[in-house]
């Protein structure tokens, strides 16, 4: 399926939609998705180069990565921060699931 070279922006909230509808997605209000061009978008839908696909970026092995140092706030559970890697980062959201009273405490 060929990509669009246009989509839909409401010109009372901005939202950008990839098909026109009756009433924005975003704020509610009615007619006010006008069609505009995609920035960046290229004429004739061409098909990258493997020329242009290297330009984003080398392949690095695992090993070469630098992962830089991240305080981490610890959770008073040892097993816990150490599958954490040391305690939960600030800011990232943590999902944590099991079977029913697994997590019980003696």
């Amino acid at each position: 399926m060929a990509r669009r070279d246009s989509h839909f922006v409401c010109q009372q909230c901005g939202h950008s939609a990839l098909a026109w509808t009756g009433r924005c997605p975003g704020c509610g209000e009615w007619n006010t998705l006008v069609e505009a061009k995609r920035p960046g978008a290229t004429g004739g839908g061409r098909k990258r180069s493997a020329g242009s696909l290297a330009a984003a970026g080398e392949p690095v092995p695992l090993r070469e990565v630098e992962v830089p140092s991240i305080d981490r706030l610890t959770t008073g559970v040892a097993e816990l921060d150490r599958v954490l890697g040391g305690g939960l980062v600030p800011g990232s959201v943590v999902l944590l699931g099991g079977s029913p009273g697994s997590a019980s405490r003696p």
